[in-house]
């Protein structure tokens, strides 16, 4: 189908006006649905991409923002914990990892995001959450908190308990990737007091 502009006799086409077919991929990144997923990943485990794969699926782009909180004593750099989560994405090429420092919604904003996605373990996690998400709202209302609870094989698993374990040599296998836990041998033989 096509329509005529009378005063210069251009189509439709001629205006970069689509009339049948898929978008251009300008216009799908223009209508992109953008998520933020943030944490201090100190490590990932696989509750966190348990909770990627899923909203990977209802997302077009996923960006795991890793918070560069020196406050918070991380055992890995930001870096470190980047590189950590880069490594296990090759199953979600809708998923990036970028560093934030400052304010979630302000980062959330810049890069176009429309909702902020975080995983619940259990009833504790909710109270804290719920607060974190009236805040945002209020910081910016555009912007909508999602809440995914967690396969049961992770709702116990969080990166402290992780490290906490591993530093006296449990098997931490079931709770993260092969590359974490290499990292995290790698780290108390280096450090013993970690």
């Amino acid at each position: 189908m096509r329509f005529t502009h009378k005063a210069q006799g251009k189509t439709a086409t001629d205006f970069g006006v689509r009339t049948s077919g898929t978008p251009p991929s300008h216009a799908r990144f223009l209508n992109m649905r953008i998520c933020i997923y943030p944490g201090t990943f100190d490590p990932v485990t696989n509750g966190h991409l348990d909770v990627v794969a899923r909203a990977s699926r209802l997302f077009d782009k996923i960006i795991m923002a890793v918070a560069d909180n020196p406050g918070k004593g991380p055992l890995f750099s930001v870096d470190e914990r980047i590189r950590l989560i880069e490594e296990n994405l090759a199953p979600y090429p809708n998923v990036v990892a970028d560093r934030f420092t400052g304010l979630l919604v302000d980062f959330a904003r810049k890069r176009q995001a429309i909702a902020i996605i975080r995983g619940l373990r259990a009833l504790s996690d909710f109270e804290f959450e719920f607060q974190m998400a009236l805040m945002n709202r209020h910081l910016d209302h555009k912007i909508e908190t999602i809440f995914v609870m967690t396969k049961d094989a992770y709702s116990y698993t969080s990166s402290r308990l992780v490290k906490q374990i591993s530093r006296f040599g449990a098997d931490i296998g079931p709770f993260v990737p092969p590359n974490v836990i290499a990292a995290l041998e790698a780290r108390h033989s280096t450090d013993p007091g970690e």
